[in-house]
């Protein structure tokens, strides 16, 4: 006969009601999501020297030679890890993604652990990794070093911590989200959300106690202690973040808009695994042996309430889609596993083709860069922004090389936006060009022209009303020419030569010059 439980176990088990049954057992230990996740992190290894930089990862490069405790739009952990990487393999693209790669894997072995702890069989378990292997989010962020791809492995390792959490009913598994949402904050403030979702999530679906639990209150020192070198430079300087998010509310980045942000949630994982996913969601908020979960599907709501609202990035919720697709691989793998078993399993399997493996090629470079389908970049903006860096760097030095020897060797480069400056501070020094400078962001806190600097070669700025007031006389000097037909943001734009500062850039550049997106 057992014994009656004590006053302390009654503290480690999850609430319960006489209506609700408490959560089921982890799942057994299985080796099909270690092997996709393996699979995963070898194949973004491939293909990593593929194509080229993108935008941000030669931003993350210059913001390494600035390192700081925070930026405009991001904290420090990546550009210190892409100074260290750089450091190790200067120019090394594979060496520069390999963190990505890595993490990639490592979020489809906690997908899978996630599934488990709902008490996924092991082909469950294997069934969540391998959507986790094909999604977009993993697939997409896994190929370049990213600040979304730290953020992706922080939420779910948060999620994964929170669930056992919830089924053991042991709250010093909070001290494991507080550690992961504290370092993902020093990567962005995003972890931030989540942690707004879970404790919205809580409040709504219980356990209520948790709230004002000892160990979540520790927790929550935990992740302000460790966000705290990030959050005193953001209120230092007057938390520029905050422009960087009114800027992209407003649509100005990719991958913004309340729309694009809806139709996001439709697609990021993949369009096959969103009834799985839904089905996931309900099951959360509706079954009864998973009663003790219903914070973490609450949580998601919140969350996306939260984007969809404020007009953020579609893909910022995507970890918790992952949640929720592990919760449906969960109720999906149980639905196989009955009546007519055969066809069920033929019906899955048969939808996974079309709808999962396109992934692949809409996101990984696994086409020519040189006849890359316009319907790629029209799908993937990022894959537009990996190529013809060099030849962007071609075209500026052309210009360079055509201004008369005493205007060549003092003029500047302005870009317009980050990607162009790094581009040209990795690949201008071996064409002579002279240094680039940038409002965009944090580049204009990495220094603006030398004050006599009145002759400039500017890129990526349309002829508009700002060159005009800034100088006595801008004419078009040529164009970009990326050499391949690709629709990014660089091909094809004018390349000006600006002549006769009308005003000091001390006076232009932190009122005029800087912005944000």
């Amino acid at each position: 006969m057992s014994e009656p439980a004590t006053d302390t176990d009654r503290r480690h088990l999850p609430d319960q009601s006489s209506s609700s049954k408490r959560p089921p057992e982890p799942g057994p230990r299985a080796l099909g999501p270690w092997l996709l996740a393996a699979a995963v992190s070898v194949t973004l290894l491939m293909l990593a020297g593929r194509y080229g930089y993108h935008r941000d990862e030669l931003y993350f490069l210059l913001a390494g030679r600035h390192l700081d405790w925070g930026y405009v739009d991001q904290g420090p952990l990546v550009p210190a890890l892409a100074r260290l990487l750089d450091t190790i393999a200067p120019g090394n693209l594979v060496v520069l993604r390999t963190p990505s790669a890595l993490l990639a894997g490592g979020a489809v072995l906690v997908v899978a652990a996630i599934a488990r702890e709902l008490g996924a069989s092991r082909g469950g378990q294997s069934f969540a990794a391998l959507l986790a292997a094909l999604s977009g989010i993993v697939l997409a962020s896994g190929h370049l070093l990213s600040t979304t791809t730290v953020d992706l492995l922080v939420w779910l390792a948060a999620v994964l911590c929170a669930v056992r959490l919830l089924r053991t009913g042991d709250s010093r598994w909070a001290l494991g989200i507080g550690l992961a949402l504290g370092v993902g904050m020093l990567n962005k403030l995003l972890p931030a959300l989540l942690a707004v979702g879970l404790i919205a999530g809580v409040a709504i679906g219980g356990p209520r106690r948790l709230l004002r639990d000892r160990w979540v209150l520790a927790a929550a020192g935990i992740a302000a202690l460790l966000a705290a070198p990030n959050l005193i430079w953001q209120a230092t300087h007057g938390f520029p973040q905050l422009s960087v998010a009114a800027s992209i509310s407003g649509g100005d980045s990719s991958y913004s808009g309340r729309l694009d942000a809806l139709t996001l949630q439709f697609v990021i994982i993949s369009p096959y695994a969103v009834p799985i996913w839904i089905a996931g969601l309900v099951a959360l908020l509706r079954r009864p042996a998973w009663r003790a979960y219903r914070g973490v599907g609450w949580a998601w709501l919140v969350v996306v309430g939260i984007v969809l609202i404020a007009g953020g990035k579609g893909y910022y919720d995507a970890p918790l889609l992952l949640v929720l697709t592990a919760s449906g691989a969960v109720v999906t793998a149980a639905w196989a596993s009955r009546g007519s078993v055969t066809l069920r399993r033929g019906l899955l399997a048969l939808g996974a083709v079309p709808l999962l493996l396109p992934n692949i090629v809409l996101l990984l470079p696994v086409l020519p860069a040189d006849r890359l389908p316009g319907f790629v970049v029209d799908v993937n903006y990022d894959a537009g922004e990996t190529i013809g860096w060099p030849a962007f760097a071609d075209s500026v030095a052309t210009v360079h090389r055509g201004l008369p020897p005493e205007e060549r060797s003092q003029a500047v480069v302005l870009t317009g936006n980050y990607g162009e400056a790094g581009a040209l501070a990795r690949y201008g020094p071996a064409r002579g060009l002279p240094r680039a400078y940038s409002g965009h962001n944090s580049m204009v806190d990495f220094g603006r022209p030398p004050a006599d600097a009145d002759v400039v070669i500017v890129v990526g700025w349309e002829r508009s009303a700002p060159l005009n007031a800034w100088f006595d006389e801008c004419v078009l000097a040529g164009r970009v020419d990326q050499r391949v037909e690709v629709d990014n943001d660089e091909n094809g734009g004018p390349i000006f030569v600006c002549r006769g500062l009308r005003r000091p850039w001390a006076q232009i550049w932190e009122t005029e010059v800087r912005h944000t997106g």
